[in-house]
């Protein structure tokens, strides 16, 4: 499976994006999957993922509330609604997948990841 993230852009403080992460070479509906953030300077940070049944989801604490993840196994993609969103969301956004067995199984940790997409940049910026 390869990943290919998208939808990054400018937008506004206040504003909303969408990103989505179509997956190619294979089918993610037995991988969790999750997304990353990285600004300049800073380690990248998990952000939310979500099982491969879609039932739970996990956030990281800077985004609960205003960022939502969703999948649609059927179109094997992933999408994060961020909304909310201020200058500290600025970051390249990267979406991962680990494929498991267990369907409510999410994960929070980079190394618990075993595919990762090239990234789209988001900028918050007035």
């Amino acid at each position: 499976v390869q990943l290919q993230a998208s939808g990054g852009g400018l937008v506004h403080p206040g504003g909303s994006l969408k990103l989505a992460c179509a997956a190619l070479g294979g089918s993610i509906s037995r991988y969790a999957m999750g997304w990353f953030r990285q600004g300049t300077g800073k380690d990248r940070e998990f952000v939310a993922s979500i099982s491969w049944s879609g039932v739970r989801t996990g956030y990281g604490d800077s985004v609960k509330g205003r960022f939502t993840i969703s999948r649609d196994n059927a179109k094997n993609t992933v999408s994060l609604l961020m909304s909310s969103l201020s200058p500290e969301d600025t970051g390249v956004y990267y979406c991962a997948a680990r494929e498991t067995e267990f369907e409510g199984n999410y994960y929070l940790y980079e190394a618990q990841y075993r595919v990762w997409g090239q990234g789209t940049l988001v900028t918050v910026s007035s």
